[in-house]
């Protein structure tokens, strides 16, 4: 047996080299760190996917509160025909049964906004579903129109407390490159109510007058139990535990939440530092509504634009639409119930598929695209369906043509106006005023939802339900005008990055205006010389 040396000197038994070139050596020598490598991605892997199904879940069961307000908006539409015959009520106490919800979950969204910088976002949304069962199970045995009012006014507030804390509660767990579709969840489970609602319509329409309408509306409490359920699996804002000084817990939930763990600490730092200055000295004295009332520039245009787009989600009459769509279709010459209430299903499907296509291109194409192909689309939707009840009248073709234009106002308004509408409002407030300000938009959102669906017969019956449509087409085309001028697009960013947006916006116009300011003044000196 002999030894050979190698090239660095080295000798390997029956002159096998050891060297460098030996393929055999490096290999064995290579392989543990094509393993470490290996192990590494799928530990990245699995922890992305872990970090991605987390903050899904956490967005489904946050979301389940809007079911309930989408279930009432469907069920009511097709319930309201059996509660008229059971309970023997005029066409003005049908429109104040309707609308009245509206108007009361302002006041559940005002609480709201306060009571969730109380006792947090999480436990805000579990009271919102309390309230709401109450007001449920009150509604479901009434005897008879003031007892199903109290239950109404019970439900309205359990649904204002929970429309006005959804978004802000995903808007501040969710990472910033699918921040977008996440926030619109709450719209997805407004439709998806919303749906269930009209087939409930459907499935119970034949039971007696005086049980039908109890079973439909006692099937609506069914989600809020879930949402006990989900106590137990859905964290609290990291943002809110950060304005209460509960540093660890919020990094604890922000590596949840994130798939980066540097990212989880950059994080950490922006919203320490945003709850630093909305906990500073400058702000101690002043009262969060004061601020709201008397606000500086930058939330001053923060305010014109959260509050307009919600007002102007409503006033297009997308409830008016849902709520009312039988009256709608019969105006167009439907006249058989179990035909109107299959009708309105297919008003429930359509706007339930296509906010899955606002999920999609929400953090691909931007909020502001969204916006402007909506509201276009719903302006071209509303005209067309006024032409045909005032040309067509009734009859098989505009029956036919007032579905087509019913399911495509509604098709765009999910598209964009819908789900982008909150997704903007839960992004653009600072830290300090957020919760507050987004109940200002609810209340805005609620209080014109309530006068459209209070008033939609009367106006019908005064200016004929042809030339209602062409008013809420007239107020649509000024929504694109509102988009066009005053809506900023905030895909990608953080919502810290956001403030910092119109605080600078806000800075440039002035510096603008003061360079301004300083070449007249230049012009009007050399003006005098001369």
């Amino acid at each position: 047996m002999g030894f050979q040396e190698n090239g660095n000197g080295e000798m390997g038994l029956s002159g096998i080299p050891l060297g460098a070139k030996n393929k055999y050596k490096r290999m064995n020598s290579e392989l543990p760190e094509d393993n470490d490598d290996v192990l590494h991605q799928q530990q990245v892997d699995e922890r992305r996917s872990s970090t991605r199904k987390y903050v899904l879940a956490c967005a489904i069961f946050a979301s389940l509160n809007n079911v309930l307000l989408g279930y009432d908006v469907g069920v009511m539409s097709g319930a309201v025909i059996f509660i008229k015959e059971d309970l023997k009520i005029s066409e003005v106490q049908v429109e104040f049964l309707i609308g009245i919800l509206s108007i009361i979950s302002l006041f559940g969204s005002l609480g709201g906004g306060r009571t969730s910088d109380i006792i947090g976002r999480k436990w805000t949304m579990a009271l919102a579903a309390v309230v709401f069962q109450v007001g449920g199970l009150t509604m479901t045995l009434a005897p008879s129109y003031a007892i199903l009012m109290v239950g109404r006014f019970l439900a309205g507030i359990g649904i204002g407390f929970g429309v006005m804390i959804s978004p802000i509660y995903i808007a501040e767990i969710s990472p910033n490159l699918n921040r977008g579709s996440l926030t619109a969840f709450p719209e997805i489970f407004i439709n998806v109510g919303i749906m269930l609602g009209y087939v409930s319509n459907y499935a119970f329409s034949g039971l007696s007058a005086h049980i039908s309408w109890r079973v439909m509306l006692a099937v609506g409490i069914l989600p809020s139990v879930l949402i006990g359920f989900a106590l137990f699996i859905i964290p609290e804002s990291p943002r809110w535990l950060v304005m209460q000084n509960r540093i660890e817990e919020a990094r604890s939930v922000l590596l949840k939440t994130n798939e980066d763990e540097k990212e989880v600490e950059e994080r950490l730092a922006e919203i320490q530092q945003a709850a630093g200055c909305a906990n500073s000295d400058k702000y101690d004295e002043i009262p969060v509504w004061r601020e709201l009332l008397f606000p500086p520039p930058p939330l001053r245009r923060m305010l014109i634009t959260g509050l307009g787009i919600q007002c102007f989600q409503q006033i297009s009459g997308i409830d008016a639409t849902v709520y009312y769509s039988p009256e709608i279709f019969q105006a167009a010459g439907i006249e058989d119930n179990s035909k109107l209430l299959a009708a309105t299903v297919a008003v429930g499907v359509a706007k339930t598929i296509f906010i899955l296509v606002a999920i999609i291109l929400i953090d691909k194409l931007g909020r502001k695209p969204l916006l402007m192909i909506s509201t276009i689309g719903m302006t071209v939707c509303l005209f067309c369906m006024g032409a045909t009840l005032a040309l067509l009248g009734k009859g098989s073709f505009a029956i036919a043509l007032a579905i087509l234009f019913v399911c495509g106002n509604v098709a765009f308004f999910s598209v964009g106006l819908g789900p982008v509408c909150w997704v903007l409002t839960s992004e653009i407030f600072p830290l300090r005023v957020r919760a507050q300000a987004s109940a200002l938009g609810a209340v805005a959102n609620r209080v014109c939802s309530g006068l459209v669906a209070m008033s939609f017969l009367s106006v019908s019956e005064a200016i004929s339900v042809a030339g209602t449509f062409f008013v809420f087409a007239a107020i649509s085309a000024l929504a694109i005008a509102f988009v066009v001028t005053l809506v900023p697009e905030t895909k990608g960013k953080s919502l810290e990055q956001i403030e910092m947006m119109f605080q600078n916006e806000y800075e440039i116009q002035g510096k603008e205006m003061e360079l301004g300011d300083v070449e007249q003044l230049v012009q009007n000196k050399t003006g005098l010389t001369n």
